[in-house]
């Protein structure tokens, strides 16, 4: 298949603040996982490939106990992000032990990158509309012109919420449908008066509107952004491999390239409601949540 894309999933965190391997835990009425979800939807939308980026450290168990399960259905990948997997001419500095970020993560996955590919969270839940707006964009026949053309599938910030606490989202600001920066707003909530209420980053409280689109970092990419990313992720090194901490993320690679022209990122608004799970009490919210997708048709029970 192809002009079918790929999906890269982004799996080798270990869930510090869960406290635990929730990309495992089993959220569906018959043990499924948010990440069996996320492949079921990307393969009825049309994607030929998932690639898999985790830590050898857990491979085994991933494999039996995920990837198994879709290997009769598409083709899967495995990719491992390593610490010391960098550039010629660079090494870890003594005392690094954090991974390099959401960049250096879909690195791991170069060699598997074969296709346009979108790139999701394993333990985020996007929903069907949002795979499928993925893979049109990605199977479209692009402008032509001298451009890179990437995309973001946006939310409605209505549909991210979370009735268990505040939430943090970066709120897309477009002109004709294309990306043109992404305003953090943090301690998000609806108040009692049913107005949804942040706060700036300059500390001041502004009202959102229930339409305002938010990205939850489900990205679409051509093949052609390896090399971009390769790029700039060497430059990142350059700048910040003594910075302790220092992580390369993908919305500021997509900032740097549309900035300086070589790409635009079309907003590509999705019907889905997005939920993941941070926290342990995040749980119960998305079984709830999952159970009224199964209840109403849209997805079998049991899924695979």
């Amino acid at each position: 298949m192809a002009n079918s894309p790929a999906l890269v999933v982004l799996a080798a965190g270990m869930g510090s603040r869960y406290g635990g391997l929730k990309q495992m835990d089993p959220m569906g009425p018959n043990g499924e996982t948010v990440l069996d979800y996320s492949v079921f939807d990307a393969i009825r939308a049309g994607f030929s490939k998932v690639i898999f980026v985790i830590r050898e450290d857990f491979a085994e168990a991933f494999k039996s106990s995920v990837g198994a399960k879709f290997a009769s259905q598409i083709e899967v990948a495995y990719s491992f992000q390593k610490l010391d997997d960098l550039p010629e001419g660079f090494s870890v500095p003594e005392g690094r032990e954090k991974p390099w970020g959401t960049s250096h993560a879909i690195l791991a996955a170069r060699d598997e990158i074969d296709r346009p590919f979108a790139v999701i969270n394993a333990d985020d839940f996007y929903g069907a509309d949002a795979y499928q707006q993925a893979a049109s964009f990605l199977t479209s026949n692009p402008p032509h012109d001298d451009k890179a053309h990437y995309a973001l599938v946006g939310y409605h910030i209505v549909n991210t919420l979370s009735d268990h606490g505040a939430v943090n989202r970066g709120i897309c600001q477009t002109d004709q449908g294309l990306l043109k920066g992404v305003e953090e707003v943090v301690n998000i909530s609806r108040k009692d008066t049913n107005e949804i209420e942040g706060i700036a980053l300059n500390g001041s409280a502004c009202l959102v509107e229930e339409d305002v689109v938010v990205s939850m970092n489900l990205w679409a990419f051509p093949t052609s952004f390896i090399k971009e990313l390769q790029d700039h992720f060497v430059q990142f090194l350059t700048d910040h491999i003594n910075t302790e901490k220092s992580e390369c993320y993908i919305p500021t690679v997509v900032d740097d390239l549309v900035s300086r022209g070589i790409a635009d990122c079309h907003v590509l608004e999705t019907s889905s409601s997005w939920f993941g799970v941070t926290y342990p009490d995040d749980k119960p919210h998305v079984v709830e949540s999952i159970k009224g997708l199964v209840d109403s048709g849209q997805y079998p029970s049991p899924l695979v």
